[in-house]
Parts: C-alpha cells; sequence; structure tokens
C-alpha cells in the first residue's frame, strides 16, 4: 500500500462503549434537545473533515445502536463492538485502532460524553496538528490539555500496549516534544458528563 495514502488520510476514534457507573444509567442515551448525548458527539464527528469515524460500542450496545437510528447508516461510519470493554477505556481504543491502522495514518480519539466537541474544534485540531509534522496533537485550554487528541501512525504500536482505564497520558510524556498543543479558536467547553449533577448542569443551558 502507497505510504503517502496512508500519511495523508486520518481517521476519528468516538469512544461510547463504557458502562456509566457514576451516572447511575447508560449516559450514551441521556437526551439533550431531541437526540442522545452520543448523537450530538457523533453528529459533529461526522460533519468535520475526518475521513473515517469509528464508533467504539461495548455496555449496552444494542440499545445505543437503536437511538442512533439512521445516522448509523452514514457512509463515513463503521460501528464496532468491544466485548473487552470492561477492561478499560484502553481497549476500546486499541479495538478502534484495529479497524483504521492499516489505511490511515493519523487518528483523533474522540470522547462520546463530551457534549461541547463540535465540527469546528476537530477541523482546527486536525489542521494546525497536520501542519505542524509532531507525532501527537491535543486541545490545550491554558495550561490543561484536553480531548481530543490525535496521533501519529508512528505512536500505534505504543497505543497497542496501553491497558486498563486510562488513555494516552503516558504517550504525551514520553513524546512531551513531538506535541502540538491548540489552543480552541472559540469558546468551548471541555467538560464531560459523569454524573447526575453534570446532566442536569448540562440541561440548564
Amino acid at each position: 500500500m502507497n505510504d503517502q495514502i496512508i500519511t495523508d488520510k486520518v481517521a476519528g476514534i468516538v469512544l461510547a462503549a463504557g458502562v456509566s457507573v457514576r451516572m447511575g444509567r447508560t449516559k450514551q442515551l441521556l437526551l439533550i434537545q431531541g437526540g442522545t448525548l452520543l448523537g450530538r458527539v457523533l453528529n459533529e464527528a461526522l460533519a468535520s473533515d475526518l475521513d473515517h469515524i469509528v464508533l467504539v460500542l461495548g455496555h449496552q450496545a444494542n440499545e445505543i445502536l437503536s437511538a442512533l437510528g439512521r445516522l448509523i447508516m452514514h457512509p463515513k461510519l463503521v460501528v464496532i463492538e468491544n466485548r473487552h470493554y470492561t477492561q478499560g477505556i484502553s481497549s476500546s481504543i486499541i479495538a478502534g485502532l484495529r479497524e483504521v491502522e492499516e489505511s490511515y495514518g493519523h487518528v483523533m480519539i474522540i470522547l462520546g460524553d463530551m457534549p461541547h466537541i463540535d465540527s469546528r474544534l476537530i477541523n482546527q485540531l486536525l489542521r494546525q496538528y497536520l501542519a505542524s509534522r509532531l507525532s501527537i496533537g491535543a486541545v490545550s485550554i491554558g495550561t490543561k490539555r484536553s480531548h481530543p487528541v490525535i496521533f501519529n501512525k508512528v505512536i500505534y504500536d505504543e497505543i497497542h500496549r496501553l491497558s486498563g482505564d486510562v488513555g494516552g497520558k503516558e504517550l504525551f510524556s514520553s513524546h512531551a516534544g513531538q506535541v502540538c498543543l491548540v489552543e480552541p479558536e472559540h469558546e468551548y467547553d471541555d467538560r464531560d458528563i459523569d454524573s447526575p449533577e453534570d446532566y442536569a448542569d448540562l440541561l440548564k443551558e
């Protein structure tokens, strides 16, 4: 396969396999403005300049698929089920990576419980990261690194070695000189929805 073709293509991995322990119910199905929390994030990912989207489900996968309706028919989307989702978020990242690593030179990790991630932010991160020619990219708010994050194919082997309920934090440490941090060009609320209180606050917006 042509390396240049691989290098130029970017896939997004939307993580939505968790059990939602703190919420007490499946947060992917929480209703927001006529849709679901996950549907809101997925719509923005699909509207972005990412070439391909992998949605990783696990807990209550069938119920979530039903709630997403016709959205799952989008030509840019593939849905997979991580049967090992109880082993932590790393298992879902790896499951998504396996779907795209042979054809895509970069992967962007998008959390399915961050309702304010939008296509503008995804595109800005994508654009500035690719221009930097660095190996890792992330959104940055002040001094805090946030999501989404993006990785070059040179990091894939290390992603496969991740384990437990951790994402790629250690990769940012081990490649500190290869990180592109991107300050959002527009106002961005990077909170995730983990608890009933978080959801209540979101509904007040």
